[in-house]
């Protein structure tokens, strides 16, 4: 018997082989006797159109499961919406490296058949929530999965700003800015700034400078239930910004204070049966490849 009876496609749209992938599922969850819904965006291709559909932010309401076809930005995006309902999600990958979206498009109608069944790893993944204050008011709210993430926008001069931990003074700094990273975002932004891999089940965060004028700054991993704040401290011909996964941006003035906590939100992950984390890094970051020895010359 299916566990999950309401199943959610969500996808790229205008991507073909997207499409094609979430026109196979359609058919096959539909065989199977399921109530399928789609985002609007989706609907808006209209060979889905006939399909029951709502937007992102409320899709998490109608459904018990939510499927996203597309790349680890495409889940990341579906995340934000869907945390709040604590509706999980099965990730088939078309997009590049897949650290989120672990199924493979050929196996994807075996892998839901799976999922469906109940036969599933599930993992809790913990987002971060942000604050923007300004002159004392909260000017901006957003979520964070993978990483929140302060730069220095247009410009090519380095940003100024104070970092505190706790209410505890840590430093100073000039540079390109700073990441904020969960262990499910160690593998993406964090990890090219030179920050550790933490395994996701860690509870803590990786702070890494990007740049830095003083050579000696290194990456620092805290307690998740820390509060880090940044504060602006110098003023910039262009915006800086904070961005939260890539995806939302907030634009930043001299005295702005950036507060980043942990949410109370969380990401229910469903990976197939056998998923292994270390197979994932593995084969996405290519660990481990054989070094053949050169042969002498004759």
């Amino acid at each position: 018997m299916n566990k999950f009876k309401r199943v959610a496609l969500i996808g790229r749209s205008g991507h073909q082989q997207a499409t094609e992938t979430i026109a196979r599922l359609i058919e096959y969850l539909r065989s199977e006797g399921l109530e399928v819904w789609i985002e609007d965006d989706i609907a808006d291709l209209g060979e889905f159109s006939g399909l029951p559909h709502c937007a992102l932010e409320h899709i998490g309401q109608k459904v018990e499961l939510a499927i996203v076809v597309g790349g680890d930005g495409s889940l990341l995006g579906a995340s934000r919406a869907l945390a709040r309902f604590d509706t999980p999600v099965l990730g088939i990958n078309r997009g590049t490296l897949g650290f989120l979206t672990d199924i493979r498009p050929s196996e994807a109608i075996e892998k839901v058949g799976q999922a469906l069944l109940g036969q599933f790893t599930e993992e809790k993944r913990r987002l971060n929530s942000v604050e923007v204050i300004r002159d004392e008011q909260v000017i901006a709210r957003a979520t964070a999965l993978n990483d929140v993430v302060l730069h220095k926008g247009q410009s090519a001069r380095m940003l100024g700003f104070d970092l505190c931990i706790d209410d505890q003074f840590v430093y100073s700094s000039r540079s390109d800015g700073l990441i904020v990273s969960t262990p499910t975002g160690s593998t993406a932004y964090a990890l090219s700034a030179g920050g550790p891999i933490m395994h996701p089940k860690l509870d803590a965060l990786v702070l890494v400078p990007m740049f830095p004028h003083t050579l000696n700054a290194r990456p620092i991993v805290v307690p998740a239930n820390c509060v880090v704040s940044v504060t602006i401290t110098e003023k910039h011909q262009a915006l800086p910004q904070v961005s939260c996964d890539g995806q939302t941006h907030i634009s930043l003035l001299l005295g702005d204070r950036v507060l980043i906590r942990q949410s109370e939100e969380q990401l229910t992950l469903l990976h197939p049966p056998g998923y292994s984390y270390y197979e994932v890094c593995r084969s996405k970051l290519q660990w481990g490849g054989r070094i053949e020895p050169q042969q002498d010359d004759e």
